[in-house]
C-alpha cells in the first residue's frame, strides 16, 4: 500500500496511469476546509474555476489535493476522486468510452495546469484523467496528509481489471487466495493502485468507488480528530502487513482511509 509512492521527483510527468492527483466536490467548500486544515494541516489557495469554484490543498507550500464546490441544483455523491496521469486525455476518454466506461465531463482545459475528463468505468465507479501542463500533480508524498494508496472497491475484480489494463497499460498481480479477491496494477514493475472484489459488501448506497488512503503519523489520533471536528468512524483502526488502519468519513460523508505507516 504505501511503498506505492511516485519515484519520480514531484516535477517530473507521471507515467500514464499512474495516480497523480485526488480531488473531492462538496457543497460547503469553507467548512471542509477548516475540517481538512485541522486535520492535515492543510492551506488552501485558488485553483481552476471550469467547474466552479476550487481550492488546492497544500502542505509545507506543496500542492496535494484539491476541494471543489458542487452545484447547489446537482445531486452528485460528496467523494474523493483519484486522477489517472495521461498523455492524451482525448484519446484516453475515446478508450474509455470504446472500453464499455462513460465520460461524464470534459475532456475540458482546467486553465493552465493541464487538461481533464471525468469518467466512470463499466461497473460505475468514478475516476479522474489528467493530462499535465502546469499542474504535474500531487507535489508531496511520503509524509502525514499526503495521499498514500488507491484502492477501487468493486463487485468482483476479472473484468473491471481488464478494463483499467487495456485503458492505462496496467500490468496486474492477483492475491492467491480462496476467499480474497484482490488484484494490484502495477506499472513499470512498481504497484500504483488496487482492485478489490468484495461482492455484497459494496455499500447498497454507492456501489462500486474508488477509495483514497492517506498517510498519517497516529491513526488513532486521527480517529479522535475526525469525531471532534464532525466527521465519524466507519471501520475503527486496525493492524495490517500495511500499518494501522482506518476508515472515516468527514462532515459532509466523504469516505476515506487513514494509514499509519509501520515503524
Amino acid at each position: 500500500m504505501t511503498e506505492a509512492r511516485e519515484s519520480a521527483g514531484p516535477h517530473a510527468r507521471r507515467t500514464p496511469g499512474t495516480p497523480c492527483w485526488v480531488s473531492l466536490m462538496v457543497h460547503g467548500l469553507a467548512t471542509t476546509e477548516e475540517f481538512y486544515g485541522e486535520l492535515f494541516g492543510w492551506e488552501f489557495r485558488p485553483g481552476p474555476q471550469q467547474l466552479g469554484p476550487y481550492v488546492r490543498a497544500l502542505l509545507d507550500g506543496h500542492e496535494v489535493a484539491g476541494i471543489g464546490q458542487l452545484p447547489p441544483d446537482r445531486r452528485l455523491p460528496v467523494a474523493w476522486t483519484p486522477y489517472l496521469a495521461s498523455d492524451d486525455v482525448d484519446h484516453t476518454a475515446e478508450m474509455v468510452r470504446l472500453c464499455g466506461g462513460t465520460v461524464a465531463v470534459g475532456p475540458l482545459d482546467a486553465a493552465e495546469a493541464g487538461r481533464m475528463a471525468i469518467a466512470s468505468d463499466p461497473a460505475g465507479a468514478v475516476f479522474g484523467i489528467w493530462q499535465a501542463s502546469a499542474l504535474l500533480g500531487t507535489a508531496l508524498s511520503g509524509v502525514p496528509g499526503t495521499p498514500a494508496w488507491n484502492e477501487l472497491l468493486t463487485f468482483e475484480t476479472e473484468s473491471v481489471t481488464k478494463f483499467y489494463e487495456t485503458v492505462f497499460g496496467y500490468a496486474e498481480e492477483p492475491v492467491v487466495s480462496a476467499d480474497f479477491d484482490y488484484v494490484t496494477l502495477h506499472i513499470g514493475g512498481r504497484p500504483v493502485a488496487g482492485i478489490h472484489g468484495i461482492g455484497h459488501g459494496l455499500p447498497r448506497d454507492r456501489g462500486p468507488h474508488w477509495l483514497t488512503y492517506f498517510e498519517v503519523a497516529d491513526a488513532d489520533e486521527t480517529l479522535r480528530q475526525v469525531t471532534e471536528l464532525g466527521g465519524r468512524v466507519v471501520r475503527p483502526a486496525h493492524d495490517s502487513e500495511h500499518g494501522r488502519v482506518a476508515t472515516v468519513a468527514d462532515p459532509e460523508g466523504a469516505i476515506f482511509s487513514v494509514v499509519q505507516g509501520p515503524r
